[in-house]
């Protein structure tokens, strides 16, 4: 067979009996659906094919037949990796034997529970168990009771739930807990003599209000030469966690920290996150720093990579600094004042060499004891968090050029970058032709013109009506940023180099690149054949922190809501599909679902695919993506974390017009797609 017809064979299925790796996907039916990378459809298998895989397992699945429908059928014959192994639910004693009923919207069996292993809980109580083994020859997996969950707070319950289908644990190991609490906190003067000393000089922390783990610092002195010395110090945390530890193999596991609403669920315990490791104010660390000396102008003459120690002098909230900026006044307000002025000199240039200026909020939570929503603000990127944001990059990119300039037997280090591609043209073009309908012109010959037309156009629509939809596409055109060993540069910051080196508390990658930054300073590079695969995990595992962190958040935001029922609010559309449009309230930010049906009676709408809007065949009344609309609160479901808003003030709705005239713009003979740039169809199974 010709290699071009093996090429289409392959792309339109599988050949029969062949092994695939894919991720599983169980139906609530018990029918389950294995996606694998590159195959057009996903491979069908039956309940009594699964070989004990779970929802969201990555497995090896070999091709029997094709199916009726024309869909490839095969069996499981590999567990790869497990997505979740805990899982909450009740007990249940009958006679001799213990069994685990998971609470699951899945299919799953029953879980064997041995009677040494129930952690002293009783009959019918909800606990927390970890599956331990499954040998496909038993009928049942075996499992271990980890916690009993006590007061059943249905809040508490809902944001574990969360996590642990996300597969996070809910806890760290005996094993990993008693290496921590071994580890030393006293700073040894064999390790200081190892280490470039900065405690003499002025160090401090910009955090969070309510942060808990300082892994980063800021150091600056004046030379006799003129130039400024600024240190970006970072907490060491491969020093106290080392390859083969259970430390290290817990934290690789997680990958990341999971920020909630209402808890962190962290990647390493708290004994080194918020104590060993924490750059806390007038205690001597251990850090790994990037030194920069540059001229008061922000040009860089020298960097300096490598080990040190410090003793951060304070510790700053983000609006103490905001107001050091804003009134020029405040502890150490002329150092504070000059980093910011580097800072905003640094960003001003990052943009004009090619990087996008994507503005974003971050809606945070005011929870009460009972970590019930009582309040919703907005947090804002201010200066003082930019000043911090920007000394990171600059470390990030030059650890990144560092290591990109070491290699091998004439190949580069295997390294975890931190890369961002170009815009897919798909997304992009679409794009384009939308921004032109409002005067917007865009030059898509190249990625660097991209970047310039997406910067002209952010400028452009500041404070005009189409600002918040074409922000909201832009984002949406853009590309995943990932972890991987093929550096490709970070189109959206616009750096050739870039990793992740300023978080090793909450990130693993960033881990990984301290110990090959240390190797590489040694003269001792070495070659990680399973970078790649280590990368694929982060990034993974990035994105389901990300998945629990939006669940979370859509969750506080039904439970807040729930208590405006048949109230009235401002909002904005912030998407639109066939079958409705969603609206975020302009007071909480909170987004809910105006169905299709709801305004059935008002005009038979249509959803237009190449203007994301909705408009009425009769009326031409439009619903896109920016437009101002009155809602009512009708609905807020928290098991499946979804608001349902009805429309208020019909007769304000905006029009299609054309020479003056109100005109429905008709839709294509196709059929239009419910799928838009980032909304998805609710599933309805």
């Amino acid at each position: 067979m010709s290699k071009k017809k093996t090429d289409k064979k392959r792309k339109q299925g599988a050949e029969k009996h062949a092994s695939y790796k894919g991720t599983v996907e169980i139906t609530r039916s018990g029918m389950a659906f294995v996606t694998v990378e590159n195959m057009q459809r996903d491979v069908l298998v039956r309940p009594h094919h699964l070989n004990t895989a779970l929802n969201g397992d990555i497995v090896e699945v070999t091709i029997s037949k094709e199916s009726n429908s024309g869909r490839n059928e095969g069996s499981i014959t590999k567990i790869i990796e497990r997505k979740q192994v805990e899982f909450i639910g009740r007990l249940q004693f009958q006679k001799h034997n213990v069994f685990f009923i998971p609470e699951s919207d899945r299919p799953m069996p029953d879980i064997h529970i041995a009677s040494d292993k129930t952690a002293g809980a009783e009959n019918n109580d909800k606990v927390v168990v970890k599956l331990i083994e499954w040998n496909k020859d038993k009928r049942l997996p075996e499992g271990e009771v980890l916690e009993v969950i006590k007061g059943e707070n249905v809040n508490d319950l809902a944001m574990k739930q969360l996590l642990l289908q996300g597969g996070f644990s809910l806890s760290f190991s005996d094993e990993a807990l008693e290496e921590a609490a071994r580890l030393p906190e006293i700073i040894s003067k064999e390790e200081t003599l190892k280490r470039r000393d900065f405690r003499g000089t002025l160090t401090f922390t910009i955090d969070p209000v309510d942060a808990k783990d300082f892994d980063d610092a800021l150091s600056i002195k004046k030379l006799t030469n003129g130039l400024l010395e600024i240190g970006v110090h970072i907490a060491d945390v491969s020093h106290f966690v080392q390859p083969g530890m259970t430390l290290d193999d817990e934290g690789y596991d997680r990958a990341t920290s999971v920020y909630l609403p209402d808890r962190v669920n962290p990647m390493l315990p708290e004994r080194i996150s918020n104590e060993l490791c924490s750059l806390r104010p007038h205690e001597d660390k251990y850090t790994f720093s990037a030194v920069f000396k540059m001229s008061s102008k922000g040009e860089i003459k020298d960097v300096w990579l490598g080990r040190t120690i410090i003793h951060s002098d304070h510790r700053y909230t983000y609006e103490e600094v905001q107001q050091i900026i804003e009134t020029g006044e405040g502890l150490h307000s002329d150092e504070v004042l000059l980093l910011n002025q580097l800072a905003q000199k640094m960003r001003k240039d990052r943009f004009k060499k090619g990087a996008i200026n994507f503005s974003s909020s971050e809606v945070r939570f005011v929870l009460d004891e009972n970590k019930k929503p009582v309040g919703i603000t907005v947090k804002e990127s201010k200066e003082s968090h930019q000043l911090i944001e920007e000394f990171m990059l600059l470390a990030n990119k030059h650890v990144a050029m560092y290591i990109g300039s070491i290699h091998v037997k004439d190949k580069p280090v295997p390294f975890p970058y931190r890369v961002h591609d170009t815009p897919d043209e798909e997304k992009l073009l679409p794009f384009i032709s939308f921004a032109k309908k409002y005067g917007h012109k865009f030059d898509n010959s190249s990625p660097e013109k991209i970047a310039a037309s997406f910067n002209q156009l952010l400028n452009d629509v500041q404070g005009k009506p189409e600002q918040h939809v074409l922000e909201t596409l832009g984002i949406r055109t853009m590309a995943k940023a990932v972890y991987t060993a093929e550096n490709i540069g970070h189109y959206g910051l616009g750096f050739e180099h870039y990793c992740h080196f300023t978080s090793p508390i909450r990130r693993y990658p960033d881990v990984m690149v301290h110990r090959i930054l240390q190797q590489c300073l040694d003269g001792e590079p070495q070659i990680d054949k399973k970078m790649e695969q280590k990368c694929r995990h982060c990034s993974e595992r990035e994105r389901a922190a990300m998945e629990a962190e939006r669940a979370a958040n859509k969750y506080k935001q039904v439970e807040y809501m729930s208590e405006y029922l048949g109230e009235d609010f401002d909002g904005v559309v912030s998407g639109v599909a066939s079958f409705g449009f969603w609206v975020e309230t302009v007071e909480h930010k909170c987004e809910g679902l105006v169905s299709l049906f709801s305004i059935s009676e008002l005009d038979d709408f249509r959803y237009i695919e190449e203007d994301y809007c909705l408009v009425g065949r009769r009326s031409g009344k439009t619903f896109r993506i920016g437009e101002k609309v009155r809602i009512k609160v009708v609905a807020a479901n928290l098991e499946k974390r979804q608001l349902d808003y009805e429309l208020v003030v019909p007769n304000a709705l905006p029009t299609v017009r054309q020479n003056g005239n109100a005109m429905a713009k008709q839709p294509k003979n196709k059929t239009s797609s419910p799928k838009q740039f980032g909304q998805k169809k609710r599933k309805k199974r």
